[in-house]
């Protein structure tokens, strides 16, 4: 009972942090939203997608991410609802 205490408090002070990932446009973001908002996205992955942007152009599409290294269909999945593109150009 006790662990079933310990989860339910536990679950209370997590879900919020994960519930205000604010949305970001993958081609108008730096590194550091792209590491803030984006889950499973770190500094380095971040870099790389602001890399990739800048060497073949504006994403068209959340899944063309999987383009960078490390990031795969899972990862773009994760945060679909946080991945905003704007008129790409």
């Amino acid at each position: 009972m006790k662990k079933l205490i310990k989860s339910f408090v536990l679950s209370l002070f997590l879900v919020p942090l994960f519930a205000f990932a604010g949305q970001v446009d993958i081609n108008s973001a730096n590194a550091e939203t792209l590491a803030t908002e984006l889950t499973g996205i770190g500094s380095v992955k971040a870099q790389a997608i602001v890399a990739h942007r800048e060497e073949h152009g504006p994403f068209s599409s959340p899944y063309d991410l999987t383009a960078v290294q490390g990031i795969g269909e899972k990862t773009v999945q994760q945060n679909l609802d946080n991945i905003v593109i704007d008129d790409v150009k």
